[in-house]
């Protein structure tokens, strides 16, 4: 769902009341009597420091956002993503807007107010958490999934760190959808002899020939099918594409190096 107050996505799910989740967008706690028109390139609710935008209007928003979750900056696990499937603990790090962040693609936490983070700007931001016999939460994790990162098995990482797969949920965040990701036969072929049931997550592109195919692919799909074959029964989310809705999103593949990057975040409660 969409929070028209403070233009973030909440996810709909049912997470214990002690989970808290969102997605920012481009218009994440701005000024919202600014006209969406000039909002372009980094003039918006950007979160990375490496896309080079003024550094100190990604630490303002950073703190900006910490302000929203309640908490205080350092709490927040800021990654150096790679496309790659290490996985770190927001217990065994201290990190922060000012400190090197650690080179992981996935975090999970076991500790109250200490949210999970990945940024994303077309791959697949993933939010897990566990539901005990209480109906409450142990464990909460955050997953970037670009087609590098599934192939790789991220999500089925992400997922072994929970001590009871089970009794996990996920939920899919805003990515960039099938009908705008094309991709070259190496990727088909890399997820196909992976898994065959891969091949329901592609279809022909209409940019094909004979001696150059291309394919479309849902990373959504790839993930789903991956989940399903680890034992979570209940995927959420998934509805909204990167790329097509602008006003709110930031895509790469759309916008190039102009591109911010969003951050999807997941916590403990009290």
């Amino acid at each position: 769902m969409f929070d028209q107050t403070n233009k973030i996505i909440i996810p709909d799910w049912p997470a214990p009341k002690n989970v808290r989740a969102f997605v920012t967008t481009r218009r994440s706690f701005i000024d919202q009597s600014k006209p969406s028109k000039l909002l372009t390139g980094y003039d918006a609710f950007n979160l990375a420091l490496h896309v080079n935008d003024d550094p100190e209007r990604v630490l303002y928003n950073r703190q900006t956002l910490a302000y929203h979750l309640a908490t205080s900056p350092d709490n927040i696990t800021w990654l150096e993503q790679v496309h790659g499937t290490d996985i770190v603990s927001t217990e065994s790090i201290t990190n922060s807007s000012l400190h090197k962040p650690s080179i992981a693609d996935a975090s999970n936490s076991k500790t109250i107010d200490q949210p999970c983070t990945v940024m994303t700007a077309d791959c697949l931001p993933v939010l897990f958490c566990n539901i005990t016999d209480n109906n409450e939460a142990k464990q909460v994790a955050a997953a970037h999934a670009g087609w590098r990162g599934l192939a790789d098995g991220i999500l089925s990482k992400t997922l072994s760190t929970f001590s009871d797969p089970e009794s996990v949920i996920a939920w899919l965040g805003p990515a960039i959808s099938q009908a705008n990701f094309e991709v070259g036969q190496e990727v088909y072929d890399c997820f196909i002899n992976k898994n065959p049931e891969n091949k329901r997550a592609f279809i022909a592109s209409p940019n094909a020939s004979t001696k150059q195919p291309k394919w479309l692919a849902s990373l959504n799909e790839l993930a789903k099918i991956e989940l399903k074959q680890k034992g979570i029964k209940a995927i959420y989310g998934g509805e909204h594409c990167t790329y097509e809705e602008s006003d709110l999103f930031y895509s790469y593949r759309r916008d190039g190096a102009q591109s911010g990057r969003m951050a999807s975040l997941i916590m403990l409660t009290d």
